[in-house]
């Protein structure tokens, strides 16, 4: 059995010693760098190739890669790296790295052209002044051939222990059987739906209803597709903390069906949740476990790898043990681990780990997009950037002096651009070009300034440097998808101040490249009605197959009554407040239980339960409140017993609207107070406008198909097994509409 390494991914193996230290940043984008490679690629000769596909072998080791560039006439090959700021803040162990790299391409193209010796440059491009610096050696092909052999002599027994690892998982996925009795109706129509998914190589949309086990649903037919299919790797992506412990559970799961199953489970988290030392700065001369990190990596790297689930905690066990940085561990782990459980934006976001991850060593992954109906919401929020002018009045003051003059000339640029504005809120067809011009400057004046003070890379300046660059890389992409907004706020007297913001509307040309690399990405959830709309959004391609898996449940275990006699419109909210006290309080004494009482907003729900309690204080309640922290969620949810009796008011698309488990007695009803429609604003309507030029349906895709989500997610909490009974109450005369009935579940009877 051979193994198959990218030259980078060796070299980062066998050749990262020393710190970690994260001060020469933050690099260039993927734009930036592919634009830079170009622009040197452009200044050579004629005969000069770049993008050089390169193979060598070291006994069962098959290493490949791409060298940026070969210039026949000098007999030169070339490895291009671009920055920004000072190249002479560059730690020493990034240059070795760079110099393993080029004199392992060098050894490869030796063996290719039969070169008795080879020049080798690093060439480093400074992606704001555009100039290069050229670090150039000759070396000859047998030194090369005894560095590469070294390379790989350091990397073989990892390799064969992966390989060994490897061939134990496949065999043991390929024995596994369902982790529970049997398969739970409509289960199984998934599981074969996503494993024929997956043998084709197409995406799926699967529409599945809560309650049947869609996470073990999708990835246990993905285990059993590892070994036919070849797969390197499988993630499973989720919006929120709950999904994870989803997913995480079910692998406890797994192990316990299969003891001994030789499956390695990661957990990805937030570098915020994960670090030791919020206080201190990621390098060597700040944080004792970025001191020595990599000098420490190969015996944690070990330890890790004999984990089977590498939650949070169990990683950090580890890390701590050896005395390295979880976080950057964890990320360490995400390229040995079989299941990657995380955060959508690993996959999905400009920088996102795990697909440059599979890109760089072209793995063959499978991607499950857990509860998918969120993701066009926060794709939206990944490609879309917002700088704020009263942030920049205060760093003005502040600044450091050589950042002084960059950002009055923003502020200058800033102000010419809303003089002429009228109203708070306006959308503009154009992207602001001499603002960006002055953004770019004030950009290159801040990086270099953080290369010579490393020390101030923390607080409100890295903040909104930060900010900056991902506006520029937002305005880059502008184009029809995109809205270029300001919106002006008085700030007492004369003077205001703006928000700008680039918004993505339609995120499909970002998403869709990465649901297409994988071998099969499969997106599940209940509510994934209209498919075009998602499909639209999303950039599905056109092959994508479609599966909407049938309800085990049926229509006599949930009541649904549309109460059509009472409006929730915001003109109305006031004279709806008695009705629904009424309508909620004859439920409750007909049938006393647990309930969840949804509404459009926080005001709302507390007008309606202030006067509930008012006129029926005999009745229990409980309120969510804004911003609850975990621990609050958590004592919310508590409240909701076998033996309790009460209502629980929420926020229709908050915390307790989807992704919460109540089953059986912990919840018997739902009243929905709202068709869950987007607010009415400005932005929204500008939205509005967009989707109607694009798709011809600017109501639906902005305000219909996300509230109506919002509502089926909803009343979805309230049967969850073959045994819950319930009812759901949808509150407002617009469920009558036949366009909004035809929305809903086809398993509801409706009352």
């Amino acid at each position: 059995m051979s193994y198959t390494v990218a030259v980078r991914a060796l070299c980062e193996f066998t050749a990262k010693v020393g710190d970690l230290d994260l001060r020469f940043t933050p690099s260039p984008s993927a734009q930036e760098g592919i634009a830079g490679h170009r622009t040197v690629a452009s200044r050579r000769s004629q005969h000069y190739q770049h993008e050089v596909a390169l193979e060598g072998q070291y006994q069962q080791l098959t290493v490949r890669g791409r060298a940026d560039g070969y210039d026949p006439d000098a007999n030169r090959l070339e490895e291009v790296k671009t920055y920004r700021g000072d190249l002479d803040a560059q730690p020493a162990n990034h240059r070795q790295l760079h110099w393993a790299q080029v004199k392992v391409y060098g050894w490869l193209m030796c063996q290719k052209l039969a070169l008795p010796d080879i020049d080798l440059a690093l060439v480093y491009f400074d992606i704001v002044g555009e100039g290069e610096t050229l670090l150039n050696q000759r070396f000859d092909a047998s030194d090369l051939e005894a560095f590469f052999n070294q390379q790989c002599a350091l990397f073989l027994g990892w390799a064969e222990q992966e390989m060994q690892h490897r061939e134990a998982r496949n065999a043991a996925a390929q024995a596994l059987a369902f982790p529970h009795a049997d398969f739970r109706p409509g289960q199984r129509s998934l599981a074969e739906s996503v494993y024929k998914a997956v043998s084709t190589g197409r995406c799926l949309m699967a529409q599945a209803p809560t309650g049947i086990g869609k996470t073990i649903g999708t990835i246990f037919p993905l285990l059993k597709a590892l070994a036919p299919q070849q797969l390197d790797t499988l993630f499973f992506l989720t919006a929120k903390t709950p999904g994870r412990k989803l997913a995480l559970d079910a692998a406890q799961v797994l192990y316990a069906s299969r003891p001994g199953l030789p499956l390695r489970v990661l957990e990805l988290v937030a570098r915020d949740k994960a670090c030791e030392h919020l206080d201190k700065a990621c390098h060597g001369e700040s944080c004792p476990l970025a001191k020595g990190f990599y000098d420490r990596l190969p015996a944690a790297r070990i330890a890790a790898s004999k984990v089977r689930l590498l939650d949070q905690r169990n990683l950090r066990d580890v890390a701590l043990a050896h005395q390295v940085c979880p976080y950057y561990l964890s990320q360490e782990m995400a390229r040995w681990a079989d299941l990657v459980v995380a955060d959508y934006n690993y996959y999905f976001d400009f920088g996102a780990m795990l697909f440059g991850l599979a890109q760089l060593n072209q793995w063959r992954a499978a991607v499950l997009v857990d509860e998918a109906h969120n993701l066009v919401e926060r794709a939206r929020s990944m490609y879309s950037a917002s700088l704020d002018q009263y942030h920049l009045k205060t760093l003005r003051d502040s600044a450091p002096e050589p950042l002084k003059k960059p950002l009055q000339r923003l502020n200058r640029e800033w102000n010419a651009l809303h003089k002429d504005q009228l109203a708070p809120y306006q959308a503009y067809a154009a992207r602001p070009d001499k603002l960006l011009q002055a953004l770019s400057l004030c950009a290159s004046a801040m990086g270099e300034y953080f290369n010579e003070h490393p020390e101030s890379l923390s607080g409100d300046l890295q903040t909104f440097y930060f900010d900056v660059l991902q506006f520029a890389k937002v305005a880059e992409l502008f184009n029809e998808h995109f809205i270029f907004d300001i919106s002006k706020r008085q700030l007492g007297g004369k003077r205001s101040s703006s928000t700008l913001c680039l918004r993505n509307v339609v995120p499909a040309e970002f998403i869709r490249p990465r649901l297409t690399a994988a071998r099969s990405s499969v997106l599940f959830s209940a509510t994934l009605s209209p498919r075009h709309y998602y499909a639209d959004l999303l950039g599905l391609p056109a092959d994508t197959a479609w599966v909407d898996v049938e309800s085990p449940f049926k229509a006599e275990q949930l009541q649904v009554r549309i109460v059509d006699e009472i409006s929730t419109r915001f003109v109305h909210r006031h004279a709806s407040l008695e009705p629904i006290v009424e309508l909620i309080a004859r439920q409750y004494t007909q049938q006393p239980g647990n309930y969840l009482a949804f509404f459009s907003s926080f005001d709302y729900l507390q007008q309606v339960a202030q006067l509930l309690a008012e006129r029926h204080p005999q009745i229990v309640l409980w309120q969510q409140s804004r911003g609850m922290a975990e621990a609050e969620r958590q004592a919310f949810l508590d409240q909701f017993t076998e033996h309790s009796q009460g209502i629980g008011f929420a926020v229709l698309g908050g915390a307790f609207g989807e992704g919460i488990d109540l089953p059986g007695a912990r919840l018997i009803g739902a009243f929905i107070a709202t068709l869950g429609l987007p607010q009415l604003n400005p932005v929204n309507e500008q939205m509005k406008l967009r989707m109607g030029a694009i798709f011809g349906a600017g109501y639906d895709y902005t305000y219909l198909y996300p509230g109506l989500q919002k509502v089926v997610q909803a009343a979805g909490r309230v049967i969850r097994s073959q045994q819950d009974r319930g009812v759901v109450m949808l509150i407002d005369d617009r469920f009558g509409e036949g366009r909004v009935r035809k929305l809903l579940p086809r398993w509801w009877a409706l009352a």
